[in-house]
């Protein structure tokens, strides 16, 4: 970290300017190039923000779950983020990672964005301080961080092309904020959006310049999104330093030709090879040779290998998942050996973070559950078994364990109470991969699935025995032609079974010798995403017998264009609605507390689609309604990672918002279910009782164009704006004590450009220590320009105990008072009457004050 820019313009005049042009290229999927000639060794990116896969799309290659980005900005916590960032930092360096994509600092401006758990915020105030959080966390170990997707790319219809036109006075106060929050934290990388912003694709826009580089003084690197680059002058000409992936692209040699013939200035290669070397440096990746392989098959200490199982077709190395060169060994029966066995201290923090974004909604008396006056408690729900632990998409992990709900209560009340599991009636959505729990690799007879690499006359080039269904990146090959899984299932139901496969092309599936289906199913886009990751299921029914072993066989062509990801899923007939919802009321009307457990599905919130409604299905509210009228004391436990419709709000003894809760999710939960815990979340963003009370819902672009035509109103502001009320406000949400707002101080006169600091005192008025997360808004009556009601400008957290009293001292950065002058292009100050409000939430602040603010005389 100690390479001077001295020493690295020394390092770049021993390039030519085609050796400098050829290292903004990536090598591989998730590599950049090496350059021997400077000591560069290759710099290794993975995905984030909940976990580190690392540079593999592999079960086997498990990482640690953390809650999604939604839940941890429910925390209001930056000290905690600060410290799940350090874990992350520590997972990357285990798996050999440089460079983690994370954090995303897109806004939640519609609820119907399918990518908001993986974003923080409505707010632009909570993101920035959240994302700046997980920056330092994660950069204080020594690996880079990603403030990404810059800038306005907050929805996924169209994604890829979309316009966003946005008014330069929103661009700069709302959607940008982060982004200049991130870089002032030091932040190493910024990527570029696959979207264009006012008529110009995010990888060749002004912005990467002005303001990033220019005005904010952005040192760093700024990298496109994969595949986002699509032109080779004009991005070379702007100002993205790093195209990604490669080695394919329209940069690479192109870039060095282009450079030749004088249409892109050797100065501004310069100045992109220049940061490279300076992040390499930083990451201490660059140096002499002298000292031991820079780069190669073994990669430096503790930076991981240089064999991937791969990534987009033809892009990924020669080497499959367990590190064997193409040559290796024909069969494995068995898993690679897992990495280090997560420690106690990660899994305590883990689960730690579960309580700290839980976000009590409503409790009418019923929590926290006293273990003590328990004999039995009903488990109630799908999701209850399998919950979900995360969203969908390129940020997905494979967590070597995952507490679901129901784990995490039968351990807590393990010896002291009964728990009974009703699963209820299926939720909609699609079928699942198959896992070891329903299948068995035939040829081993081991749980899980035989995959196979086939040449193009059929005969097997290796095989290996997969813990599921799911198959991203099965190990490339040379002759490779088709991808086949095999399984053998022993049904515990009978009856008519949805059997499927998903991927793109020549594909079909077999049962026992019988074609169920065949067919070339070509690509609908070329979203990553979609292709890579998430691709849709193609399907058919056969009736199966319990007990009876079948031979499941789907087999995939590989072909140019339709990557290489293979899906067999397999879904039991669905229980009788009926008689589910009957059987879940009569269980937990015999019990002393019930838990009913509901939530989205995979394709309801994922990268690359947007959901079309916010509800969770006609059976899933019938269900909650079903046990709430069955007992009062029934606590639903929502399961989702953005807003939903809970039409059923009212009529549940409590609600409890368990977003994506990680691997720890269950014991997490638990903890706050009996108290042992208290839920620490608070809203970062405002709930519609229906969507079409949302002030802001289009994420459809009309003709290209998606316009941001709310201006600054997004959010609650756009709720306070159009004078509705919510379900739930953003910063909304309730702790196991109560609290008066007492007292709010501040100066009668604050200078333009100088923090001010607000003083609120509150008392903890209930039984129970607690934590109390004080915000403060401002608002400017009578201002001459167009403003929200009030937005947050800052919050502090307090604890209290029993009868307390405590004064949160928040500070208000000088920005929040400013505005953008579109007129001059810079920052300004209104002088006049401003107003401070201090509360819970943006639709409960029952503390007012009202200031003065002056210019500062001339000098």
């Amino acid at each position: 970290m100690g390479t001077s820019d001295e020493e690295i313009d020394r390092l770049l005049g021993t390039l030519t300017p085609r050796a400098r042009a050829l290292l903004l290229s990536g090598a591989t999927t998730w590599r950049t190039r090496a350059e021997p000639a400077v000591g560069l060794r290759e710099l290794v990116m993975s995905d984030g923000p909940a976990g580190v896969r690392g540079e593999a799309w592999d079960e086997r290659n498990t990482s640690v779950l953390l809650p999604s980005a939604s839940a941890l900005a429910a925390t209001w916590d930056e000290a905690l983020v600060e410290r799940l960032g350090g874990l992350l930092a520590a997972e990357a360096r285990r798996k050999g990672v440089d460079v983690l994509l994370a954090p995303t600092l897109n806004l939640h401006r519609s609820p119907l964005g399918g990518r908001h758990f993986e974003c923080l915020s409505e707010d632009p105030e909570l993101t920035g301080r959240i994302g700046a959080a997980l920056v330092r966390g994660v950069q204080a170990h020594g690996v880079a961080a990603t403030a990404k997707h810059y800038v306005a790319n907050d929805s996924e219809t169209d994604r890829l092309t979309v316009d966003v036109r946005v008014g330069e006075r929103a661009l700069r106060e709302v959607y940008l904020a982060p982004f200049e929050a991130a870089v002032a934290a030091g932040v190493r990388l910024v990527m570029a959006g696959y979207n264009a912003v006012n008529g110009t694709t995010m990888t060749a826009n002004a912005l990467l310049t002005d303001p990033l580089k220019s005005e904010w003084g952005f040192d760093g690197v700024v990298v496109s999104d994969w595949g986002a680059v699509r032109g080779t002058a004009d991005t070379a000409r702007a100002g993205l330093d790093l195209a990604m992936p490669g080695p394919d692209g329209p940069w690479g040699e192109a870039l060095a030709r282009a450079v030749a013939d004088g249409d892109v200035p050797e100065a501004a290669v310069d100045d992109k090879a220049r940061r490279l070397l300076r992040l390499a440096a930083w990451l201490d990746a660059l140096g002499s040779l002298s000292g031991g392989p820079a780069y190669g098959a073994e990669g430096f200490p503790g930076r991981g290998s240089a064999c991937g199982a791969g990534g987009f077709p033809g892009r990924g190395s020669a080497c499959g998942a367990e590190g064997f060169p193409s040559g290796g060994p024909a069969y494995s029966a068995g898993p690679v050996a897992p990495g280090p066995s997560r420690t106690r201290d990660v899994r305590a923090l883990a689960r730690r973070a579960v309580a700290a974004g839980t976000v009590l909604l409503a409790n009418r008396g019923v929590l926290p559950l006293d273990p003590g006056r328990l004999g039995t408690v009903a488990v109630i729900g799908a999701h209850a078994a399998r919950t979900r632990t995360q969203g969908g998409g390129s940020a997905g992990v494979f967590p070597q364990d995952e507490v679901s709900v129901l784990d995490g209560i039968r351990a807590a009340l393990r010896g002291r109470a009964r728990v009974v599991h009703v699963p209820g009636p299926r939720p909609d959505g699609p079928a699942p991969p198959l896992d070891q729990d329903t299948c068995a690799d035939p040829r081993s007879g081991l749980p899980g699935v035989l995959l196979r690499m086939l040449d193009a006359d059929g005969r097997e080039l290796y095989a290996e025995r997969r813990r599921g269904g799911r198959v991203l990146e099965p190990r490339l090959v040379p002759g490779a032609h088709t991808v086949e899984v095999r399984a053998r299932l022993s049904p515990r139901t009978g009856g008519s079974w949805t059997l499927g496969v998903a991927g793109f092309g020549r594909m079909s599936l077999t049962l026992d010798g019988r074609t169920l289906l065949d067919g070339d199913f070509p690509p609908r886009t070329d979203d990553p995403a979609v292709v890579h990751v998430n691709p849709p299921a193609q399907y058919a029914t056969a009736d199966l017998a319990v007990g009876r072993g079948t031979l499941l066989v789907a087999r995939r062509e590989l072909a140019p264009g339709t990557g290489r990801a293979t899906v067999v899923v397999a879904a039991p007939p669905a229980p009788d609605v009926t008689a589910s919802l009957t059987e879940a009321a009569r269980t937990a009307g015999a019990a002393d507390a019930a838990v009913v457990v509901v939530g989205t599905t995979e394709h309801g919130e994922s990268e690359g689609y947007d959901r079309s409604s916010l509800a969770l299905g006609a059976t899933q509210d019938t269900l909650v309604r079903a046990v709430a009228a069955a007992n009062p004391r029934t606590v639903a436990v929502v399961n989702c990672g953005g807003p939903v419709e809970l039409p059923w709000r009212e009529e549940a003894g409590a609600v409890l918002l368990a977003w994506f809760p990680g691997q720890e999710g269950g014991d997490g939960l638990a903890d706050v279910l009996f108290g042992r815990a208290e839920p620490g979340g608070r809203l970062p963003t405002t709930w519609p009782a229906v969507l079409g009370d949302a002030p802001v819902t289009r994420t459809r672009p009309d003709g290209g164009r998606l316009d941001y035509d709310e201006g600054l109103h997004l959010g609650y502001r756009g709720w306070l704006r159009h004078h509705r009320s919510p379900a739930y406000w953003f910063g909304h949400g309730l702790g196991y004590t109560t609290w008066t707002y007492e007292a709010l101080t501040v100066p009668p006169v604050t200078r333009a450009g100088d923090d001010l600091t607000v003083r609120v005192r509150v008392r903890n008025t209930g039984a129970r220590e607690g934590r109390e997360v004080v915000q403060v808004y401002l608002a400017r009556p009578g201002s001459a320009l167009d403003r929200p009601a009030r937005w947050l400008a800052g919050y502090a957290a307090v604890r209290a105990r029993p009868g307390e009293t405590v004064t949160a001292t928040v500070r208000v950065p000088a920005r929040s008072l400013c505005h953008w002058s579109v007129a001059e292009h810079a920052w300004r100050t209104e002088a006049g009457p401003c107003r401070v409000l201090a509360g819970r939430s943006a639709g409960d602040l029952p503390l007012v004050a009202d200031l003065e603010v002056v210019h500062a005389p001339p000098a």
